[in-house]
């Protein structure tokens, strides 16, 4: 049983983050997270978003996404307003790059002396200008020990394995979905070589008439009720699924995976800035940290949070791997917008592909086995090239 602190301890110690002045007008905000992302009560752990309110007299607002696709789409084409969100870290770029961010106070966030210095002056963000860290994580798979056997585990290619046809579920999003064809086929997750491109999609394609569906929040219930055998997903997820079903088991692939930080920013429009940044400095609290990941199975950047964790939870190797293995993770670069585009036009045609006769695969795959050859030998030179421009963020 993981540790339960009270949630009005939580707000007492966090009640001089952001006094209330008296009379006051009532203040809201809008939080735009992803789904199944905060803790919220649920099995007597800390409810965030009402202790935030305890202490500060704030109203949230809470809203949740599921990509962070989605999430560009909704801020870009309007119609709502968001106070707080929290994307990935080549969206965040994305959005910098586009002048859809407002920079912070940090006078308004004191809490972010207590973020690791390994998660500061990123690639992404290399000035801290308009992102303070949330999470950290790892992509993997996840599999259920009674139908899977141990023998086929270990690589990217058990998503691609015949026998496990029907019960394999893939991500509903494209930077994903294309990282693990990429991987598995020798190339960086962050080509912007057409060619590359192009062949990655033709591995998805041959993966589709092997995939139950393409999924984000719904994986939870598909591989808790064994709907699913086999997904890829995150590895904070896997140990939130995992206590639901302890049959499901998760590793990490030898051809490499994704490594990530989901970010608080203010988008352009936002309502209340001051509000918005009293949010992010109470989520910056090495207490509400703690709780708040100790129930969602992410890594903190808070080193000091892991004192109010469960010690099962910090000493997690799923949560926390070891310096060796994360050494095997990539991080996402801001792509061009020709690349984005051509990516979500690839990503379009292997959606609505149908069915493929096996003519098309075995040519499909013909043409990604030559076009992998030729990548893996030439791969030393562009890894230089690309580590040149885009450096993982600080471990």
């Amino acid at each position: 049983m993981k540790k339960i602190i009270p949630v009005l301890l939580s707000a007492v110690m966090l009640f001089t983050a952001m006094p209330v002045k008296a009379n006051a007008e009532p203040v809201t905000i809008n939080v735009y997270n992803w789904g199944q992302y905060i803790s919220d009560g649920t099995d007597g752990y800390i409810d965030v978003n009402k202790a935030f309110t305890e202490a500060t007299g704030i109203e949230v607002n809470y809203m949740t996404f599921d990509s962070n696709e989605t999430m560009y789409t909704k801020l870009k084409t309007g119609g709502s307003t968001y106070d707080v969100i929290i994307p990935s870290d080549y969206m965040a770029a994305r959005l910098i790059a586009e002048d859809m961010l407002e920079e912070l106070d940090y006078s308004n966030i004191p809490n972010y002396a207590y973020v690791d210095e390994a998660y500061k002056n990123t690639t992404y963000d290399p000035d801290n200008k308009y992102t303070v860290p949330y999470t950290w994580g790892t992509v993997g798979v996840i599999y259920n020990k009674k139908y899977v056997d141990e023998a086929d585990i270990g690589s990217w290619d058990l998503l691609w394995n015949s026998k496990y046809s029907g019960k394999i579920l893939m991500f509903d999003n494209p930077r994903d979905a294309f990282a693990i064809s990429e991987l598995l086929l020798g190339l960086s997750i962050n080509t912007e070589d057409e060619a590359e491109l192009r062949s990655a999609a033709y591995k998805l394609i041959e993966q589709k008439p092997l995939v139950q569906s393409y999924v984000m929040d719904q994986i939870f219930d598909k591989m808790e009720r064994e709907e699913a055998w086999i997904a890829p997903y995150y590895a904070g997820d896997y140990l939130l699924m995992v206590q639901e079903n302890p049959d499901l088991g998760f590793y990490f692939p030898e051809e490499g995976f994704n490594l990530f930080i989901d970010a608080m920013c203010i988008p352009k429009g936002c309502q209340n800035k001051e509000a918005a940044e009293a949010y992010i400095n109470f989520l910056c609290s090495a207490e509400i940290s703690g709780q708040n990941l100790d129930y969602l199975g992410y890594s903190t950047p808070v080193s000091d949070a892991k004192q109010y964790m469960n010690p099962d939870t910090a000493a997690s190797e799923i949560a926390y791997p070891t310096s060796e293995t994360l050494e095997n993770g990539s991080a996402f670069c801001y792509l061009q917008t020709e690349t984005s585009q051509l990516m979500d036009s690839l990503w379009l045609e292997v959606k609505t592909q149908g069915s493929v006769d096996s003519y098309a695969i075995i040519c499909m795959s013909a043409v990604a086995a030559l076009l992998a050859s030729y990548f893996v030998i030439h791969n030393i030179r562009k890894k230089k090239r690309l580590a040149n421009r885009c450096k993982k963020w600080k471990q």
